[in-house]
């Protein structure tokens, strides 16, 4: 498509192009994703918090997994790295503050605690591995063996603990199903290449860093598919589904994007002090999460709580982009 505007008025546009036609793409099959993942969950009869923390978690980050690895193998380390940290800091202080401000999501069930352990535990992993300025393949084996073991572990126990008439019954057959989500994978592939493309050349014309643009547009972008499965569970009643989406997406995005990702490609921490930063900004509204949601059984996450999450996440941007 660059060959066809070059030297034309239209040429500046062009990287928007690239961004808007691949963002489009990625939320399009992104929801033909969580459609087919969720009627796959509901004939294995898992529960809603695990089809949360799992399947509908997992297949939203698909866009973020396939933009990882597309930067990673374009040498661009930045957008790669970027792109996860930023989504993780979105989807808490975006995205789940959008939803909460639309409807306040009551907390009932006291394992999320656990969930939330493990989705902070490698969140200091990543902190831990990148220290050095490098996160290569044994780092990666090391995240993907944690996703595996801890995906076993949720859908055995849910299965253990999950009876029948708790399992809502599919609406589309299995092989249908399937074939969603194999076009919604095919679709994410082509389009992430063309996401990343137009980032690149956005932040060459507003003359900022890759690391910029990975965590703000970039992170936000591919993050719509977790804010319409949120508001989606929200409106639904579905609670349950809806912040486990959440704790599960940030989970994935480090176990199984970067985890696979670095498999692929070692990636290289080129700014250290700007991981640090970004790090700590993670870190930091990750606890702020964690208090909205106690009591881990009887508590909610109210509407200026929500306000809280969105402001901490618009100051982080305000201090991206001054």
């Amino acid at each position: 498509m660059d060959h066809l505007f070059t030297g034309t008025a239209f040429a500046p546009f062009v990287p928007y192009m690239y961004l808007a036609g691949g963002l489009g793409v990625l939320i399009f099959c992104g929801n033909w994703l969580v459609t087919g993942s969720i009627q796959i969950a509901r004939h294995f009869k898992i529960s809603t918090l695990v089809v949360g923390l799992t399947v509908v978690a997992y297949v939203t980050s698909a866009p973020e997994m396939f933009i990882c690895i597309g930067a990673a193998l374009d040498n661009a380390h930045d957008i790669a790295l970027g792109n996860v940290i930023g989504s993780n800091i979105a989807n808490i202080g975006c995205i789940l503050a959008i939803v909460v401000l639309i409807s306040p999501i009551p907390i009932r069930n006291r394992a999320i605690g656990f969930d939330f352990t493990v989705m902070f535990f490698v969140t200091c992993l990543l902190l831990l591995f990148g220290f050095n300025g490098t996160i290569g393949t044994i780092e990666g084996i090391c995240l993907v063996a944690i996703l595996i073991t801890y995906t076993a572990w949720s859908v055995i126990k849910s299965r253990r603990c999950s009876s029948s008439k708790d399992i809502e019954a599919p609406t589309i057959k299995p092989a249908i199903a399937l074939l969603m989500i194999l076009a919604a994978v095919i679709g994410m592939y082509f389009s992430s290449g063309w996401f990343v493309h137009g980032a690149r050349e956005i932040a060459l014309q507003w003359g900022v860093s890759e690391r910029v643009i990975a965590v703000s547009i970039v992170a936000v972008g591919t993050s719509a598919p977790e804010l319409i499965s949120s508001l989606i569970a929200a409106f639904r009643k579905e609670a349950d589904l809806s912040i486990g989406n959440i704790i599960g997406s940030n989970f994935f995005n480090i176990a199984g994007v970067l985890g696979v990702t670095t498999i692929v490609k070692p990636l290289t921490v080129n700014n250290h002090p700007m991981f640090v930063s970004d790090m700590l900004w993670l870190f930091g509204i990750s606890i702020v999460l964690l208090l909205t949601m106690i009591p881990l059984s009887k508590g909610k996450i109210n509407r200026w709580e929500g306000g809280i999450l969105l402001l901490i996440f618009s100051a982080y941007m305000f201090i991206l982009y001054r």
